[in-house]
C-alpha cells in the first residue's frame, strides 16, 4: 500500500487531503509542520511526501532537504499558495519531485502523485532486479561461469572480475585476443550485466565486408545513394540505439572506414550514405581484434588517434593452453550442450579426456567445442572413445616430464625451475629461428603476443634483435678464396677415372 505523508500546517488542508487520497488506498499520515514530519519519517519512511512550503517552526524547502538526505528515493511535492520562482529553482535543485499552487486541480495533484509512485515503484523493480542479477552472477561464479563463458580458473576470474567493472561505465572497450578465444562471449557479456541490458546488442564482422558495404552497414544510407538502395536503410548504429555495437575484427577495416568511424566515436553522430544530415546516437562500442593494434599503428595500417579512441579500456583474453584447468570443465559443458540438442546421454571417457587435456588447442574454446561436436555426432555408444577425436589430437606428442622424475629429498622451488625452463625453451626457440619471434612462436605453440609477455618477463626482448644483427653480420662477411692443390673433376670424370684404376690394378693382380 503507497505510503503518503501530509504536511501543512492548516488542519482544513490536513483533512481534505487525506480524505482525497483515502479514497484511492494510500496509508496516510498527517505532520502540521517540518519537525513532526521528521520525527514521523525517523520512526517510519514514507513513499511521497505533500508539504507545504510556508510553515512555521520547520518550512517545506528544510523538509524536503532534511527528508531527502535520510531517505534518498522519497518523492516530495511542494504546495505553496505564493508562487516565487525563486522558491521553486530551490526545491527543485533540491530534489522536488513537483510543485503545485494553491488552490489547485484535485486531479492534476493525484495524476502527480500517481507519476512520483510510478517512479518509485520503477527504481524498486532496477533495484530488485539488480539483486537478482547480482545473486544470478555469484551463483554463477561459483559454477565457474558468467552468462556462456566457463571456467575457473584464476585467469578467467579475472576477466569475470574486468566484465562486470566494465558493464557498469559506458567507456569503450577494446577486447583482445587470439581468434576462438570468445571475445563476442565476452562482449555480449559486458552488455547483458550493463544498464542497457535490455536494448539492442548488435553484432558486425567488420573483415567481411568491403569499404563501401560497411560503410552502408555501419551507418545505412538514403534512397537513391547508389544502385539498388530504393528505400532509406538504418544503418547498424541507429538499430543498436542505447544498446551495444560490438565491432569485431576492427583490424581489418581499411583508412578510409577508421576515418569515418573516428568521427562517430567523438561526435556521436552518424551520417548515413547520401545524406547531407547528420543523426545522434547514443550506441556504446565494444570492439574485438585477433590482431596487434599497437603493431599496426607503428606500421602505419592503423590510424593511432582511433587506436586510442577504441581502448580505453583494454581486455585480453587468455588462450585456451594458458588455462588448461579449464578443458575438463569447457568439454562436459559443451557434451550437455550437443546431448541436449540431440535428445542422447553421452559422457566422456577418461583416456579421452586425458588427450583432450594434452592437446595445445591452437583454435581455442572454438575449436575444443567443434571437436565435442564432432565426437557426439560420431560416438554410438554411451561415451565418447579416444578414436572418436580427430588425429591431430589423438596422434599429438608434446614434451613430457618422465614419469620417472623424482623429487629431491629437500624439496624444490616449483615457481623457479619452471620460470627456468620455460627460459630455456624460449631462448633455444629463438636460437633456432636467428631471433625471428613469429617462427619462435610457432615453434613454441603460442602467439607472438604471448611470446613477446615472455620476453619482457625473463628480459630477454632484446636478444631477438641481438640474434638478427649477428645473423647479418655473418651473412655480410666475404668467404675466403682458396686454391684446391686437387681441383674438383666433373662427377662423370671421377667415375671413368677411379673405374680404369680399378681396372688396371686387377689386370696387374
Amino acid at each position: 500500500m503507497p505510503r503518503l505523508l501530509i504536511v501543512d500546517d492548516e488542519l482544513s488542508m490536513r483533512q481534505f487531503l487525506t480524505h482525497l487520497f483515502q479514497r484511492d488506498g494510500h496509508a496516510i499520515r498527517v505532520a502540521e509542520n517540518g519537525r513532526k514530519a521528521m520525527a514521523m519519517l525517523r520512526e517510519q519512511p514514507a513513499d511521497v511526501i505533500i508539504s507545504d512550503v510556508k510553515m512555521p517552526d520547520m518550512g517545506g524547502i528544510d523538509l524536503l532537504s532534511a527528508a531527502r538526505e535520510l531517505h534518498p528515493e522519497i518523492e516530495v511535492i511542494m504546495m505553496t499558495a505564493f508562487a516565487n520562482e525563486q522558491t521553486a529553482h530551490e526545491a527543485f535543485k533540491l530534489g522536488a519531485f513537483d510543485f503545485v499552487h494553491k488552490p489547485f486541480d484535485n486531479d492534476v495533484l493525484k495524476e502527480k502523485v500517481a507519476r512520483a509512485l510510478q517512479k518509485i515503484s520503477m527504481l524498486r523493480e532496477k533495484q530488485a532486479l539488480q539483486v537478482e542479477n547480482e545473486a544470478l552472477i555469484k551463483g554463477q561464479r561459483a559454477r565457474g561461469q558468467l552468462g556462456n563463458i566457463v571456467g575457473r580458473s584464476d585467469r578467467m576470474q579475472a576477466v569475470y572480475q574486468m566484465i562486470e567493472t566494465v558493464a557498469q561505465v559506458q567507456s569503450t572497450v577494446l577486447i583482445t585476443g587470439e581468434s576462438g578465444t570468445g571475445k563476442e562471449l565476452v562482449a555480449r557479456a559486458i552488455h547483458d550485466l550493463s544498464p542497457r541490458a535490455q536494448k539492442p546488442f548488435v553484432s558486425v564482422n567488420c573483415g567481411a565486408f568491403t569499404e563501401t558495404l560497411l560503410e552502408s552497414e555501419l551507418f545505412g544510407y538514403v534512397k537513391g545513394s547508389f544502385t539498388g538502395a530504393t528505400a532509406n536503410r538504418k544503418g547498424l548504429f541507429e538499430a543498436a540505439e542505447q544498446g551495444t555495437i560490438f565491432l569485431d575484427e576492427i583490424g581489418e577495416m581499411s583508412a578510409a572506414m577508421q576515418v569515418k568511424l573516428l568521427r562517430v566515436l567523438q561526435e556521436r553522430k552518424v551520417r548515413p550514405v547520401g545524406a547531407h544530415e547528420e543523426s545522434e546516437v547514443n550506441t556504446r562500442v565494444i570492439a574485438a581484434t585477433n590482431r596487434d593494434l599497437s603493431a599496426l599503428v607503428k606500421e602505419g595500417t592503423f590510424r593511432e588517434d582511433l587506436f586510442y579512441r577504441v581502448s580505453v579500456i583494454p581486455m585480453e583474453l587468455p588462450p585456451l593452453r594458458e588455462r588448461g584447468e579449464d578443458i575438463a570443465e569447457l568439454a562436459e559443458h559443451f557434451i550437455k550442450k550437443y546431448c541436449e540438442q540431440t535428445g542422447r546421454a553421452i559422457s566422456i571417457s577418461a583416456p579421452a579426456m586425458r588427450l583432450l587435456e594434452t592437446y595445445s588447442w591452437p583454435g581455442n574454446v572454438r575449436e575444443l567445442e567443434h571437436t565435442i561436436e564432432r565426437a557426439v555426432a560420431l560416438e554410438r555408444t554411451d561415451m565418447i572413445q579416444p578414436e572418436r577425436l580427430p588425429e591431430q589430437i589423438t596422434n599429438y606428442s608434446e614434451t613430457r616430464i618422465s614419469s620417472d622424475l623424482q623429487l629431491p629429498a629437500e624439496g624444490i622451488n616449483l615457481t623457479a625451475h619452471l620460470d627456468q625452463l620455460e627460459k630455456t625453451y624460449v631462448l633455444e626457440a629463438l636460437k633456432r629461428t636467428d631471433g625471428n619471434q613469429t617462427n619462435a612462436a610457432d615453434l613454441l605453440k603460442m602467439s607472438v603476443r604471448s611470446l613477446r609477455h615472455l620476453l619482457d618477463k625473463h628480459g630477454i626482448r632484446g636478444l631477438t634483435a641481438q640474434m638478427r644483427d649477428e645473423r647479418r653480420h655473418t651473412e655480410s662477411i666475404p668467404r675466403r678464396r682458396t686454391t684446391d692443390p686437387y681441383p674438383r673433376r666433373r662427377s662423370e670424370d671421377y667415375d671413368e677415372t677411379t673405374s680404369s684404376q680399378a681396372a688396371s690394378a686387377t689386370e696387374a693382380s
